[in-house]
């Protein structure tokens, strides 16, 4: 109620879209604050995508579906190469990933 007090007059949506999907919203807040603040960022997503449209947007057709996922295998091994930054905030988020799920974390 008060994100929306605040922000409702100027994005109407948000606080709309936030009650309407509470139920898988409100799971994000059930992990520690060292998980969530790993997980919520979208920079690296925002990253590969724009590099997934760089090498689709020269290409107007494709003969067919199986090219497309040809052509994104094959960016994503170049694009991988680039990625050589480890995650900012990585160690704490690990800890309590073995924390919470140490049977299932192998380091």
């Amino acid at each position: 109620d008060e994100f929306a007090a605040t922000w409702d007059e100027k994005h109407p949506g948000i606080s709309q879209s936030w009650r309407n999907n509470w139920s898988r919203l409100s799971v994000f807040f059930d992990y520690p604050p060292e998980i969530r603040k790993v997980i919520y960022t979208t920079n690296a997503i925002e990253s590969l995508n724009a590099s997934l449209r760089k090498v689709t947007k020269t290409r107007r057709s494709f003969p067919n579906d199986e090219a497309v996922l040809k052509l994104l295998y094959l960016a994503l091994h170049q694009i991988a190469k680039k990625w050589t930054m480890p995650l900012r905030d990585w160690k704490p988020a690990m800890n309590q990933f073995i924390i919470m799920y140490g049977d299932r974390v192998s380091l």
